[in-house]
């Protein structure tokens, strides 16, 4: 099945370390290399309530932590440790490179602290659909039998996973475009690029940045370099990367599967990458119906899933079982309620256009709610492909205006509601509005294209706001 590479163990006593930000993995970082008889010290940009709050705890501890400064370099610095949302262009790195001073994530370090019988990671990443394909890898694996979890960009640590106590035989392993970029030495296992679209283009500084740090992901794999068929972008990564001798390119798609892919023939997800005599067989894993939910894009996330799985030696009833097993997290293409007919669907994770086109394409007829925060987006393609499945269209939040205009362009047969009102009770009259807009057998579904900051917390509060309102509707049966 493979086995992680380990890199040489450093001698941190005495070494004089920065952690760049507070927050959830800057601190676990800071605490861990205290313990290691490091240096540190923390320095972050702000300096509120919060941020004193957690420089007391960890100064009580003895890491010395600087408030309000997070751009000057300390004295002596051998080594940043940064949290994954500092940009690349912050003076702190910048002054680092003048000085010749490395950069590492939380998961570089990480992976640098990993002892010598640590599990090997099979990592994924792409634009949209990790956590959920990371999830199904995990539930995939357990079901092999298999000591595993699914650590990373998902919010559990990798740092807990590699210095706890608990001994891992395979990690599934979320990694988000920053996370990539400070992890110059990762090498995993087996690595996936879901899918690429334009995203965090603010942070990286264009597009080819963007790629060429989700493409870090295949550098050095030792047997399987994950791809989308139907993204070339992602092949491309693939092509580019440079790996271990023997590792293979594995493809994806929702279609009929070539040598080396995996795909679906007939309503089953086959393997003709690692089935015994690929080039004539093909393996069945699953069917489409043991997905949950079998929208197109998840078919993908579970084909995804299924390639790493199979590349760590995973048979096929372990993916069956572990594609039967799984269930999307809340506010993904989740099924809230159907009233008189109507069906409600919760995708508030649909933060950006690329989602919100995979959710789009999963359903017909549709009564779309969107809207929030465009981040710089522009929607007259999302609206060209989906504008054939439209319904009618319930629009919220602060660039609504942005999918109005959008529509208009190239679906002006399409009924529009556009709500003013960034209240409590905006969502359910959205909801409402949808409803009086969808006959039986539609769809009303919440896929906003958006960020949700401008109403919401997060994307979260928002879904739970849209369960709460078509629950409200259910009870009082005025569907």
């Amino acid at each position: 099945m493979g086995s992680g590479q380990v890199t040489e163990q450093l001698d941190w006593h005495g070494k004089k370390v920065t952690v760049a930000g507070l927050g959830v993995s800057g601190i676990p970082a800071a605490r861990v290399l205290h313990g290691l008889g490091a240096l540190v010290t923390v320095v972050n940009d702000g300096d509120d309530e919060r941020s004193r709050a957690q420089a007391a705890e960890l100064e009580a501890e003895g890491v010395t932590v600087r408030l309000g400064d997070g751009a000057t370099l300390p004295s002596g610095t051998e080594l940043i440790v940064t949290t994954p949302g500092w940009r690349p262009d912050k003076p702190l790195f910048t002054a680092a490179a003048e000085a010749g001073v490395e950069i590492w994530g939380d998961v570089e370090l990480a992976w640098r602290l990993r002892g010598p019988d640590a599990a090997p990671w099979l990592a994924v990443t792409g634009t949209n659909g990790k956590t959920t394909t990371v999830r199904m890898l995990a539930s995939i694996l357990e079901a092999a039998g298999l000591r595993t979890a699914a650590v990373g960009n998902i919010g559990v640590s990798l740092l807990d996973a590699v210095l706890g106590e608990e001994q891992y035989d395979v990690l599934a392993v979320e990694l988000s475009s920053y996370q990539l970029h400070w992890s110059p030495s990762v090498r995993v296992h087996s690595g996936a690029v879901l899918n690429l679209a334009p995203d965090h283009l603010d942070w990286h500084g264009s597009m080819e940045a963007y790629a060429a740090d989700k493409g870090r992901i295949y550098q050095g794999n030792q047997v399987a370099c994950v791809y989308n068929v139907a993204d070339k972008a992602t092949e491309d990564l693939v092509r580019e990367a440079d790996v271990e001798e023997g590792c293979r390119a594995i493809g994806f798609t929702l279609g009929t599967p070539g040598p080396s892919e995996l795909g679906v023939v007939e309503g089953i997800l086959v393997d003709r990458a690692f089935a015994p005599n690929r080039h004539k067989n093909a393996q069945e894993l699953a069917e489409v119906s043991d997905v949950q939910p079998p929208a197109p894009h998840n078919i993908a996330n579970a084909l995804a899933a299924a390639a790493l799985a199979r590349a760590f030696g995973v048979d096929a009833k372990a993916v069956r079982d572990g594609l039967k097993a799984f269930r999307p997290d809340p506010h993904r293409i989740e099924l809230v309620e159907e009233v008189q007919g109507i069906a409600y669907v919760d995708d508030s994770k649909a933060t950006n256009t690329h989602a919100a086109e995979a959710s789009l394409a999963a359903y017909d007829p549709i009564v779309w709610i969107a809207g929030g925060l465009a981040k710089g987006a522009t929607f007259d393609e999302l609206v060209q492909k989906s504008a054939k499945r439209l319904r009618g269209a319930v629009l919220i939040g602060a660039d609504r205006a942005l999918i109005r205009e959008a529509l208009a362009r190239h679906a002006p047969e399409v009924p529009v509601v556009d709500l003013d009102r960034t209240d409590t009770g905006a969502m359910s009259e959205a909801v409402r509005e949808a409803t009086r807009l969808a006959h039986a057998g539609d769809t009303v579904l919440l896929a906003p294209a958006c960020a949700s900051m401008d109403m919401f917390t997060n994307y979260n509060k928002r879904g739970e706001a849209f369960a709460d309102a078509v629950r409200a509707l259910a009870a009082t049966g005025d569907a």
